[in-house]
């Protein structure tokens, strides 16, 4: 996950008012909406394509390396391991 300067994370988050996100659709209609402001200059060309999609695929690999991951380490723990 690139982890941006605070100076440069100012400017986003000054910015996003996604704080009634309540429902899966709303959430991915966001993210999709985000990778088309992303794309909007840009050429489509396979490599910013790419960059798009990846991004959003990283993002998903960082949430589930954080939360999901320390989620099931917790019910491993809770329940016991299958092994």
């Amino acid at each position: 996950m690139p982890y941006i300067l605070q100076s440069e994370r100012q400017q986003f988050d000054s910015k996003i008012q996604l704080d009634k996100i309540e429902t899966k659709g709303q959430l991915e209609y966001c993210i999709f909406k985000l990778m088309l402001i992303y794309m909007k200059d840009k050429p489509q060309r396979y490599s910013t394509l790419h960059d798009c999609t990846y991004a959003a695929a990283h993002c998903s690999d960082e949430f589930r390396r954080r939360y999901l991951d320390r989620r099931e380490d917790f019910a491993k723990t809770q329940n016991g391991d299958i092994i």
